[in-house]
């Protein structure tokens, strides 16, 4: 593609411009393509500008930087690499974003849930539907792993390009407050924008919670036509209300406010949840396979925002209905003793506090939680998911998460420090397949185990490495040796 193409809409300051075909883009001065055009990124710990030179060296015939380099090829010069970076990959990849319905989805808690509701809703209704989040991208039979929940903006447009291609009509993509912050989604026309809620997350980045709000805000602000917030919670509203003053559209969902959209629970237990949706006077029966007060929350999300782009009633309920599970996400993985086994993404306060909630409500014995928390995160939050876990479970586990370059028992000893304000309803079982054997050998007829922290990852990182390590395939493989099926 030519570089003027490449640079349309973009406001820029060029030193030895030259036409030229660019043949592909790069971030990282170490990928060798000849004819490419170089983006140099500045970064917490390194600064694209110094690599300029090496990725000319490896066949960038361009360059786009916020300050003048000594290089003999054409320099872009541009105030913000990051603002515009996700335009340019756009331009390159013929705006792939503008042939495509796409709902973005941020929140500390949720998103992945209700994109793959809204999803299941689409295909229902007869559209070919892409995902991008946490769990991956999966569209037009392909699957490709997670990196990041929310792609980097070169391989996020080649992705909307690609859907294209495979004829996707439907996009819903989990947008973290990350991507927001680094500008990811420049580029990207949302049809509507979800707000699930907020609570503490991220503070090892974002250094306070008004920052972390900050960053959330950003996805209402530039553009988004229809804005679906979570009426019950204090940041929900608040994104309503600058987007009504802003002219956008705001459709409200909740529980316990007055809401456009509401749920009447009928019936509920551990194996799910019979629901009336009320999604602006048009009502949805749903039978949910999920459990919990904040799944209903996810399905009015889901739900509101269909309906709102024109999907009919009976597919709502229907696609609703048709979500089985969610990889990761309170998910029953087995049974033992006649105890049962569930597995749950919740590294939040917030999220390990719901997901108790909601089996705690229906369990006729004892619950018991296994979990830890992130090395080289948020600390502060150890001792808050400590705290909760003694209040809301009859008895812990206390293990690894992903402890990267932290030692585990510094990481649980931050945990107890909440938990034994509490109880002493506890024991520290520092790895984690050792902790869930133990876990298992724990449980009598009628209790209730969450495994929690992980979810559908499929590593353990430590020190750099990330490790082979599911807790679903952990479980699956311990229920085995003790001569028990998993679920399927």
């Amino acid at each position: 593609m030519r570089l003027s193409k490449i640079l349309d809409g973009i406001e820029t300051k060029t030193v030895g411009f030259k036409e030229l075909e660019i043949a592909a883009l790069h971030t990282d001065s170490r990928k060798r393509g000849q004819n490419s055009l170089f983006i140099c990124i500045s970064g917490h710990n390194a600064d694209g500008h110094d690599f300029a030179r090496e990725a000319v060296k490896n066949g960038a015939v361009a360059v786009v930087c916020e300050r003048e380099l000594s290089l003999d090829v054409p320099q872009i010069i541009v105030k913000d690499v990051r603002a515009v970076l996700g335009k340019i990959a756009a331009n390159f990849y013929g705006n792939p974003a503008n042939r495509l319905k796409i709902v973005g989805i941020t929140g500390t808690n949720g998103k992945t849930t209700t994109a793959y509701m809204l999803a299941e809703i689409w295909r229902e209704a007869g559209y070919k539907t892409g995902v991008i989040g946490t769990l991956g991208v999966r569209y037009a039979r392909k699957s490709l792993p997670a990196v990041l929940t929310t792609p980097d903006p070169i391989e996020l447009q080649e992705i909307l390009a690609d859907m294209v291609i495979c004829g996707v009509e439907y996009v819903v993509m989990e947008v973290s407050a990350h991507a927001l912050f680094y500008k990811k989604t420049e580029g990207v026309s949302f049809s509507a924008c979800i707000f699930t809620n907020f609570s503490q997350d991220h503070l090892d980045f974002f250094g306070t919670m008004k920052e972390y709000k900050k960053a959330k805000l950003t996805l209402f602000e530039n553009g988004c036509e229809l804005a679906i917030v979570n009426g019950d919670d204090p940041v929900g509203r608040e994104i309503g209300r600058l987007h009504e003053e802003r002219k956008g559209r705001t459709v409200y969902y909740g529980l316990r406010n007055p809401a456009d959209c509401f749920a009447i629970v009928t019936d509920e237990g551990l194996q799910g949840t019979e629901c009336v949706l009320n999604i602006n006077d048009r009502l949805c029966r749903v039978s949910l396979s999920l459990t919990g007060e904040h799944n209903v929350y996810n399905a009015l999300a889901a739900a509101g925002c269909a309906m709102e782009l024109g999907i009919e009633a009976k597919a709502v309920s229907e696609g609703l209905n048709s979500l089985k599970s969610v990889c990761g996400r309170l998910q029953k993985v087995g049974e033992l003793y006649g105890a049962n086994i569930y597995v749950d993404f919740a590294h939040t306060p917030d999220g390990l506090g719901k997901s108790l909630d909601a089996l705690k409500k229906h369990c006729k014995g004892r619950l018991i939680c296994l979990f830890g928390c992130g090395g080289n995160r948020d600390k502060t939050k150890r001792p808050l998911m400590g705290e909760i876990a003694a209040k809301k479970a009859d008895f812990t586990i206390l293990t690894s998460d992903n402890p990267r370059y932290e030692d585990p028992l510094d990481i649980i000893s931050d945990i107890e420090k909440g938990y034994r304000r509490f109880s002493a309803r506890y024991v520290v079982v520092p790895d984690r397949k050792r902790s869930v054997d133990y876990a298992l050998d724990f449980l009598r007829k009628d209790d209730v185990l969450l495994i929690a922290g992980k979810g559908g990852e499929e590593y353990q990182e430590i020190m750099g490495i990330k490790y082979p390590f599911s807790d679903h395939t952990v479980v699956e493989e311990l229920l085995e040796q003790k001569g028990k099926k998993p679920c399927t």
